[in-house]
């Protein structure tokens, strides 16, 4: 008994503690609980919705949903990995027609409000967008621009049966956001427009007025047209539906056939009303990520609380392969690892054995960039957004706690570079000014200041005691200077008259070396009678001290006679001897010791006065020249070939050549062909190279050094990603490169801190990169600044199906290419075709077969797209 009331009292006594414990507990706790998860309640950013007389469907991360009007729990439509966009419901209610992207290419696509298969009624590689339905619903109305040349410019109407057949044209020429009449006889339309343009409060000749066609009258009349941007008609009865920007952002209007009066139904002071659609008695529109329901009988809004609750899978932290995102590269000083940043990431990579090492402690919420290695292999240097604005900051090359060397961040910064001493950094940033800090005390030094471009070009001298820069002028040209850390002085080395840039000094403090634009040898062209420069760029040197020789002197092979070469080799030898002779024992061995330690860097010797005189071409062919680097006795350049530059030749790839120069043979010769950049060690022996996706690390000797060769290993270059906080960072970036890139420093008058916490309020429910990129465009379209677009980012993988073009109609057995002038050049033994309705049919013979019968009949009707099966390229049939 003793024993079964021991344990009645321990189960009481842990009953006790447990329920104390539970009622310590929230009554809820979300599974990922934090800042970037969407909060309680109805989902935001439900977008392309449409209505009908129950029923409400919209897209949201990619896929299309169904709830009731009232609100609650959607039901999920579609899942495909491609977009299913643009929901419209037939008449009846019974049918969803959408553009989908099952096969990659944005087709009209029909499905049940009921959910079940979708299927597609569009085969043209053209962009097809479902419109609506006719009022009959006996077809589906879409644009398409596979009649514009250049695609996408612009958009023809058609209708297309949701039994599938051919797409018919309307004979409007061209059109946009369209509506029919009631009685399907008139349409409402936009003959281009402008709803994904993010260009708010747009007032140019874009800005089209809504017009009326007459179907069976072909006539055409316009509607009262104000400054604004007037955009999606919805014709109800004898009204049109709109929205309009006429008074700053957009709201619903109506305008009444009859009375021909224009009336204001919503009043938002923020958001633009986006993506309206006409039901049997209301627009559903989206404002601020939220859906609103106007009821056209009473004039009254209310939202519609719908909550998704999907799978989010894009928003899903997993681990990415990064190695397709790698910004920048360079060497360690021994070359024995690479450093690289990828995804706002670092990483150091083995040239051959080892690991890769992570630096970066946040993979997702901050961005890290720029790493640079220092001269003592001690340290990593590279700029951080942690703090919301770049800062520099240091981590030892191992892994570690990091250092933050600035502390004034508040504009876009470029660099770092590293002084030769390790001790100070270079850098420069948006607002055109080149600083220095020391890690010591932490306190930028600035250089200068430009006023027509970025200073971005600056490198340190062997002693750490000088910057060379170049500095746009007004011209547009640049010019070389040095800048003196002991006097704090700048002093112009180059004239003033030619663009010259990349100026870097040689391992030896004698010379100062720099790319100018000097040489002019006109080129006729084929075609006309003007003058192209091509090849115009060479390398020049400095000479620093005023009695320094020129590195490009004449030379001049002269005989000596016999006796002066052996008294020449006498005086060497006694001058030898006399110096180990006056040194003692113990000094002697000492000197052995030493032998192995770095000599200390003496400060160099730089004549100001007449420095720019001092200027000698190096004999190189003039080119197309970039990225120059010095290392002892030699210096490193790329030359771009002008065929590198030509458009719409088949050549693919980069096809740069990197060139080492020899100063003390005074030979030039070619290192690697075919790279688009590349780095050096500290003693310039070994070279890390990009060739497309390939990056390598291979000896820097001509005749040694192949692309392809020293190739290092990515294949475990992976981060975990958290989209969700990444999307944040994105965001934040986005908002801050806006503000220092604008042109404006003003912002044309705009509170853009306040719009971007207006449109930040929208992440947490963003659930794939296209929800980011639409809020993104939203906000720099507050601007109304054109040309600002976005686009991008990580997106899923769609499979993509080539599409033929329908060129001709064929009776069965009848043979399709008679004749092999048809196809220059190419003899087709085998297609694949499609007929009208997407049934693919094969032929060895190059006969349309006979399909049961009925081929014949469905072929003379139908048309055919044709494509040879081997390389999926569209052909045409003539015959």
């Amino acid at each position: 008994m003793k024993p079964m009331a021991l344990r009645r009292n321990l189960l009481l006594w842990l009953s006790v503690v447990l329920a104390v414990a539970l009622a310590a507990v929230p009554a809820k706790v979300p599974a990922q609980a934090g800042a970037n998860q969407p909060p309680e309640g109805p989902t935001k950013l439900l977008r392309f919705a449409d209505i009908s007389k129950d029923k409400v469907v919209f897209a949201y991360a990619g896929d299309l949903w169904i709830a009731s009007r009232e609100g609650g729990a959607a039901r999920r439509l579609t899942s495909h990995v491609g977009d299913e966009l643009y929901p419209k419901f037939s008449p009846d209610g019974k049918w969803i027609a959408f553009t989908g992207e099952y096969d990659g290419n944005p087709d009209v696509y029909v499905i049940s409000s009921e959910g079940g298969e979708p299927k597609r009624l569009t085969f043209h590689p053209g962009n097809d967008i479902v419109l609506g339905w006719t009022p009959d619903g006996k077809h589906v109305l879409f644009r398409s621009d596979r009649f514009s040349a250049p695609p996408g410019r612009y958009t023809k109407l058609f209708l297309v049966s949701p039994q599938g057949g051919p797409a018919k044209p309307l004979q409007v020429p061209r059109a946009s956001l369209t509506s029919f009449s009631p009685d399907g006889t008139k349409i409402a339309y936009l003959e281009t427009s402008q709803e994904f343009r993010t260009w708010k409060r747009y007032r140019g000749g874009w800005s089209l007025p809504i017009a009326i066609f007459d179907l069976k009258k072909n006539s055409y009349e316009e509607l009262p047209k104000t400054a604004g941007m007037d955009l999606f008609p919805m014709w109800h009865g004898n009204t049109i539906y709109f929205i309009s920007d006429r008074d700053g952002v957009m709201n619903l209007f109506s305008y009444d056939l009859s009375s021909k009066q224009t009336k204001k139904l919503t009043d938002y002071k923020e958001y633009d009303v986006k993506w309206p659609s006409l039901g049997p008695d209301a627009v559903v529109y989206e404002n601020g990520g939220v859906l609103y329901e106007f009821n056209l009988a009473s004039g009254k809004t209310r939202n519609l609380p719908i909550v998704v609750r999907g799978e989010d899978i894009e928003a899903r932290p997993e681990f990415k392969t990064v190695a397709q995102s790698i910004g920048s590269y360079s060497l360690s000083p021994s070359a024995a690892r690479a450093l690289v940043e990828a995804r706002g990431n670092i990483f150091t990579i083995p040239a051959e054995h080892g690991s890769i090492r992570t630096l970066t402690t946040n993979h997702s919420g901050v961005h890290e960039l720029n790493p640079a290695w220092s001269p003592d292999g001690k340290w990593v240097a590279y700029l951080s957004d942690k703090t919301g604005e770049f800062e520099l900051y240091t981590r030892p090359q191992m892994g570690g706690e990091e250092t933050r060397i600035t502390t004034d961040g508040g504009v876009y910064r470029y660099g770092p570079t590293w002084s030769p001493d390790s001790k100070k950094l270079l850098y420069w940033d948006k607002v055109l000014r080149l600083w220095y800090v020391s890690l010591e005390d932490k306190k930028p030094v600035l250089v200068d200041k430009s006023d027509y471009g970025t200073i971005s070009d600056g490198s340190w001298s062997p002693d750490s005691l000088w910057i060379a820069y170049s500095k746009p002028h007004r011209r547009g040209s640049n010019d070389i200077f040095l800048y003196s850390l002991g006097t704090k002085k700048i002093t112009m080395v180059s004239s003033g008259f030619y663009n010259d840039n990349n100026p870097v000094f040689d391992d030896n403090g004698k010379f100062l070396y720099f790319i100018s634009t000097r040489y002019f040898y006109p080129s006729v062209g084929q075609l006309d009678q003007r003058f192209n420069y091509y090849s115009t760029d060479g390398i020049f040197a400095v000479t620093l001290k005023a009695d320094e020789a020129s590195p490009f002197k004449p030379q001049s092979d002269e005989e000596k006679a016999a006796d002066e070469k052996k008294d020449e080799k006498k005086d060497d030898k006694k001058g030898a001897d006399a110096k180990s002779a006056d040194k003692r024992p113990d000094e002697q061995k000492e000197e052995k010791k030493d032998e192995k330690k770095p000599e200390a860097v003496k400060p160099i010797q730089i004549d100001l006065e007449g420095i720019g005189s001092r200027l000698a071409p190096v004999p190189i062919s003039a080119g197309i020249l970039s990225n120059l680097a010095a290392r002892k006795d030699k210096f490193f350049y790329i030359s771009t070939p002008q065929e590198a530059r030509q458009f719409g030749t088949p050549e693919r790839g980069p096809r740069n050549v990197l060139h080492v120069y020899d100063l003390t043979k005074r030979e030039d010769k070619m290192l690697l062909e075919g790279i688009d950049g590349y780095d050096l060690d500290k003693e310039g022996k070994k070279v890390i190279y990009k060739a497309g996706p390939v990056y390598g690390v291979v000896e820097a000797t001509p005749g040694k050094a192949k692309v392809g060769e020293g190739k290092l290993n990515l294949s475990e270059l992976q981060v975990k990603i958290d989209p969700r906080e990444e999307w944040r960072e994105v965001f934040h970036e986005a908002w801050r490169v806006e503000r220092d890139f604008y042109w404006d420093p003003n912002m044309t008058g705009h509170n853009w801190k306040k719009i971007g916490e207006r449109y930040e309020a929208l992440l947490p429910w963003v659930a794939h990169r296209s929800d980011l990129n639409y809020i993104i465009g939203e906000m720099i379209a507050e601007l109304s600044t054109s040309h600002t677009y976005v686009g991008g980012g990580d997106q899923p993988t769609k499979p993509h199906v080539s599409v033929g073009i329908a060129r001709r109609r064929f009776r069965a057995g009848r043979r399709l290419f008679p004749h092999h002038e048809n196809l220059p050049g190419r003899k087709l033994e085998r297609f694949l075709a499609f007929a009208a309705d997407g049934t693919g049919i094969e032929s060895e013979s190059g006969r349309l077969p006979d399909r049961g019968g009925r081929a014949g009949g469905a072929f003379e009707s139908g048309r055919l797209l044709l494509f040879p099966r081997s390389r999926r390229k569209t052909r045409h049939a003539e015959d």
